[in-house]
């Protein structure tokens, strides 16, 4: 018998239209979409005008919440000026040069060159074949294989994918491709053996890195791509120490370390990137969400002068810079960047993350106290709660039970739009939340896990 309500009109038409990722496409019939109508602050609300709290900024990215209205103000300005136009064949345009000034200007390390496309995958696909054009361009044809870790997330392209380490996204989709090694996860709760210290857990794994590259060939490998903070891993802070340790080793072998702040970059961490609040030393940055604040796609490619120079030499040799995007660069996304980085200085959101950040960590520490809670991991205004079986033994749940998803539906059911990331709860707020909305969030997070765990006992999940 089905307990569900019957579908709106809206919902059916959702249904019938939409081909939804991220989505158990066998169950969206049964369970209707939910279908947000409008947004406002931190809120959004859905047809049926149930308010939510956004605890995701929708994809990690709406920075400055819903309804900026500097935002749509320059978005108007530059729709009314110059709505659509491209960087390919030496085309400039204002918006493409100032946006690229202002990375230039708060990059966390010397950048030459700004390259735009349309999302973050795009980004860190580029990335990927930008250091084969390195490579051939110094004479280096076989250094070409790129290494990323367990449970990391670069994107959705056939290569950003395979950059991925998320079973899902290899699953089904005859990935990953050649080329594309992947190392060992930095999560010391999950993966550090028993009596190892962090600092133990750091050495072990950065040695299985440096075993990697010699099994592979040093003059075989291009590039890590590494996150700050894994993001749609499971929000995963990796030890102290941990990056400074692994650039090490890759110097020793001219690799290049890709910096992925899709995630992270413009004050999720509490500086302007993640790289800056972990220790790490990038050679190279991906960016894109939070560069707009969403209101509009875009993403960007980050490269310093040396490397700039050897696809000036490539490109001399063969005629031409044969790469691109149709709106990479686009007038509106670049607009958009430049008013959200005025927006986040003038307004010092890296300031009210920093303020905000020790109540996010006590709220947090207090989440982890849950007996449904293995772990809770944060870093400025991102976190991840770890749903477990038994909290002692660190058990997870059986993946089949779903607890995460239906985890995420009570805490709908409460008005808090969080994300499942597998069995771990991921939150990441619009930075500009308040101090009392912020509590909110966390107060009906709080009361989502209560039912959750009601419901757990209930089903008997808990039971090896």
């Amino acid at each position: 018998m089905n307990t569900h309500p019957p579908l709106s009109n809206i919902q059916t038409r959702d249904v019938e239209a939409l081909l939804h990722p991220y989505t158990p496409l066998h169950k969206l019939r049964e369970n209707g979409p939910t279908v947000i109508e409008r947004g406002k602050g931190v809120y959004v609300y859905d047809t049926r005008g149930k308010e939510y709290i956004e605890g995701m900024s929708g994809l990690w990215c709406a920075g400055l919440g819903f309804g900026e209205e500097e935002l749509v103000e320059a978005a108007t300005e530059q729709m009314r000026t110059l709505p659509y136009y491209h960087l390919f064949g030496a085309k400039g345009m204002e918006p493409a040069i100032e946006l690229a000034e202002k990375l230039k200007e708060i990059a966390p390390v010397p950048i030459s060159k700004v390259f735009f496309t349309s999302s973050g995958s795009e980004a860190n696909d580029t990335q990927v074949k930008l250091a084969w054009y390195m490579n051939n361009a110094l004479g280096r044809p076989k250094k070409k294989k790129i290494i990323s870790r367990q449970k990391a997330y670069h994107g959705v392209t056939i290569m950003s994918a395979s950059l991925t380490g998320l079973p899902y996204n290899h699953m089904g989709w005859d990935l990953p491709v050649d080329r594309v090694l992947h190392t060992d996860c930095p999560h010391f709760y999950r993966f550090g053996q028993e009596g190892e210290s962090e600092a133990e857990f750091t050495a072990r794994i950065v040695k299985s890195l440096s075993d990697l590259i010699e099994r592979e060939g040093p003059d075989t490998i291009a590039a890590m791509i590494a996150e700050p903070v894994m993001g749609a891993g499971g929000v995963i802070v990796p030890p102290a120490g941990y990056y400074a340790a692994i650039k090490a080793v890759l110097d020793q072998h001219d690799i290049i370390l890709i910096d992925d702040e899709v995630i992270n970059g413009f004050g999720r961490t509490g500086e302007w990137w993640g790289c800056q609040s972990l220790g790490m030393t990038p050679t190279t940055i991906s960016a894109a969400k939070q560069m707009t604040a969403a209101y509009a796609p875009l993403g960007a490619v980050m490269v310093p002068e040396d490397i700039y120079q050897a696809y000036v030499d490539h490109s001399a040799k063969i005629g031409t810079f044969g790469h691109g995007f149709t709106y990479g660069g686009h007038p509106l996304g670049c607009a958009l960047g430049v008013k959200a980085i005025e927006i986040y200085q003038k307004r010092d959101i890296i300031g009210h993350v920093r303020k905000l950040a020790p109540l996010f960590a006590a709220r947090m520490d207090r989440v982890a106290q849950h007996p449904l809670v293995g772990e809770a991991r944060y870093c400025g205004l991102m976190g991840g709660v770890e749903l477990v079986a038994d909290k002692a033994t660190k058990r997870p749940f059986d993946p089949k039970s779903g607890v995460g998803p239906q985890v995420a539906r009570i805490l709908e059911g409460h008005g808090a739009i969080l994300r499942a990331i597998g069995d771990t709860i991921a939150l990441c707020p619009p930075m500009v939340i308040t101090e009392a909305e912020l509590t909110e969030l966390f107060d009906r997070l709080e009361k989502g896990l209560a039912d959750a765990e009601a419901w757990v006992a209930k089903a008997g999940l808990r039971t090896t």
